[in-house]
Protein backbone atom coordinates (compact mmCIF):
# COMPACT_ATOMS: atom_id res chain seq x y z
CA UNK A 1 0.00 0.00 0.00
CA UNK A 2 1.27 3.57 -0.92
CA UNK A 3 1.22 6.16 2.09
CA UNK A 4 -0.44 9.06 2.02
CA UNK A 5 -4.10 7.13 1.63
CA UNK A 6 -6.85 9.57 2.03
CA UNK A 7 -10.24 8.93 4.26
CA UNK A 8 -13.30 10.88 4.95
CA UNK A 9 -16.44 10.27 6.47
CA UNK A 10 -19.79 9.33 4.15
CA UNK A 11 -20.87 13.18 3.39
CA UNK A 12 -17.52 14.16 3.02
CA UNK A 13 -17.66 16.70 6.17
CA UNK A 14 -14.70 15.05 7.60
CA UNK A 15 -11.45 14.19 5.71
CA UNK A 16 -8.20 12.92 6.39
CA UNK A 17 -4.82 11.65 5.27
CA UNK A 18 -2.99 8.88 6.95
CA UNK A 19 0.82 9.73 6.45
CA UNK A 20 2.09 6.02 7.65
CA UNK A 21 1.05 2.18 7.80
CA UNK A 22 -0.81 1.52 11.11
CA UNK A 23 1.04 -0.07 14.14
CA UNK A 24 -1.65 -3.15 14.14
CA UNK A 25 -5.21 -3.59 13.07
CA UNK A 26 -7.72 -5.36 15.16
CA UNK A 27 -11.20 -6.66 14.79
CA UNK A 28 -12.86 -6.20 18.15
CA UNK A 29 -16.00 -8.54 19.00
CA UNK A 30 -17.15 -6.59 22.00
CA UNK A 31 -21.04 -5.93 22.08
CA UNK A 32 -20.24 -2.15 22.33
CA UNK A 33 -18.51 -2.77 19.19
CA UNK A 34 -21.06 -4.58 17.82
CA UNK A 35 -23.74 -2.05 18.21
CA UNK A 36 -21.20 1.05 17.05
CA UNK A 37 -20.67 -1.14 13.79
CA UNK A 38 -24.03 -2.90 13.85
CA UNK A 39 -22.26 -5.88 12.33
CA UNK A 40 -20.38 -8.91 14.26
CA UNK A 41 -17.19 -7.14 14.87
CA UNK A 42 -15.48 -3.26 14.60
CA UNK A 43 -12.00 -3.08 12.63
CA UNK A 44 -10.00 -0.47 14.38
CA UNK A 45 -6.33 0.63 12.83
CA UNK A 46 -4.00 1.69 15.55
CA UNK A 47 -1.94 4.83 14.67
CA UNK A 48 0.37 7.04 15.93
CA UNK A 49 -1.13 10.63 16.10
CA UNK A 50 1.51 12.23 14.44
CA UNK A 51 0.42 9.89 11.34
CA UNK A 52 -2.38 11.17 10.65
CA UNK A 53 -4.22 14.87 9.67
CA UNK A 54 -7.75 15.90 9.86
CA UNK A 55 -9.92 18.19 8.18
CA UNK A 56 -13.33 19.54 9.02
CA UNK A 57 -15.28 19.86 12.47
CA UNK A 58 -16.20 16.28 14.34
CA UNK A 59 -18.47 16.08 17.62
CA UNK A 60 -17.34 14.00 20.57
CA UNK A 61 -18.48 11.29 22.56
CA UNK A 62 -17.19 9.28 25.35
CA UNK A 63 -17.58 5.99 28.21
CA UNK A 64 -15.94 4.31 30.45
CA UNK A 65 -14.78 0.69 29.71
CA UNK A 66 -15.05 -2.20 31.49
CA UNK A 67 -11.37 -1.26 32.62
CA UNK A 68 -12.12 2.06 33.61
CA UNK A 69 -9.85 3.63 30.60
CA UNK A 70 -11.81 6.19 29.14
CA UNK A 71 -13.08 5.02 25.70
CA UNK A 72 -13.50 8.64 23.62
CA UNK A 73 -14.82 8.73 20.16
CA UNK A 74 -14.68 11.74 17.06
CA UNK A 75 -17.53 11.36 14.74
CA UNK A 76 -18.71 13.70 11.80
CA UNK A 77 -22.17 15.56 13.25
CA UNK A 78 -23.61 15.78 10.21
CA UNK A 79 -23.65 11.87 9.00
CA UNK A 80 -22.91 10.46 12.23
CA UNK A 81 -19.77 8.35 10.54
CA UNK A 82 -17.28 7.35 12.91
CA UNK A 83 -13.49 8.54 12.46
CA UNK A 84 -11.97 7.63 15.28
CA UNK A 85 -11.50 6.42 19.36
CA UNK A 86 -9.25 7.85 21.38
CA UNK A 87 -7.79 7.38 25.36
CA UNK A 88 -7.20 10.92 26.68
CA UNK A 89 -4.19 8.91 28.79
CA UNK A 90 -2.61 7.93 25.82
CA UNK A 91 -2.20 10.95 23.21
CA UNK A 92 0.12 9.85 20.87
CA UNK A 93 -1.88 6.66 19.47
CA UNK A 94 -5.66 6.97 17.66
CA UNK A 95 -7.80 4.04 17.18
CA UNK A 96 -8.53 4.80 13.36
CA UNK A 97 -11.67 3.46 11.73
CA UNK A 98 -10.34 2.56 8.59
CA UNK A 99 -13.64 1.57 6.62
CA UNK A 100 -13.89 5.01 5.36
CA UNK A 101 -10.11 5.02 4.09
CA UNK A 102 -10.21 5.56 -0.25
CA UNK A 103 -7.78 2.38 -0.22
CA UNK A 104 -9.24 -0.29 2.24
CA UNK A 105 -6.73 -3.14 1.39
CA UNK A 106 -4.71 -2.17 4.93
CA UNK A 107 -8.04 -3.85 6.71
CA UNK A 108 -6.41 -7.19 7.47
CA UNK A 109 -6.92 -7.41 11.07
CA UNK A 110 -3.63 -9.49 12.55
CA UNK A 111 -5.62 -10.09 15.77
CA UNK A 112 -9.10 -10.78 17.32
CA UNK A 113 -10.03 -9.15 20.99
CA UNK A 114 -13.23 -10.07 23.09
CA UNK A 115 -14.19 -13.38 21.46
CA UNK A 116 -15.69 -14.39 24.26
CA UNK A 117 -18.53 -12.12 23.08
CA UNK A 118 -18.24 -13.09 19.02
CA UNK A 119 -21.18 -13.94 17.45
CA UNK A 120 -20.97 -17.76 17.34
CA UNK A 121 -21.83 -18.18 12.95
CA UNK A 122 -18.30 -15.59 12.49
CA UNK A 123 -15.42 -18.00 12.02
CA UNK A 124 -12.13 -16.16 12.95
CA UNK A 125 -9.10 -17.13 10.02
CA UNK A 126 -6.66 -18.83 10.97
CA UNK A 127 -2.93 -17.35 11.81
CA UNK A 128 -4.51 -14.65 13.14
CA UNK A 129 -3.93 -13.42 16.85
CA UNK A 130 -6.89 -14.27 19.17
CA UNK A 131 -7.93 -12.56 22.83
CA UNK A 132 -11.07 -13.62 24.99
CA UNK A 133 -10.84 -10.31 25.80
CA UNK A 134 -8.71 -7.37 26.12
CA UNK A 135 -4.85 -7.70 26.00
Amino acid sequence: MQYPVEGSCQCGGVKYTLKAAPLMVVACHCKECQKLSTSAFSITAMVRTEDVQFDGHMAHWQRTADSGNVSGAKFCPTCGNRIYHFNPAEPDTLKLKPSNLSDTSLIQPTAHVWVSEKQDWYQIPEGVKVFDKQP
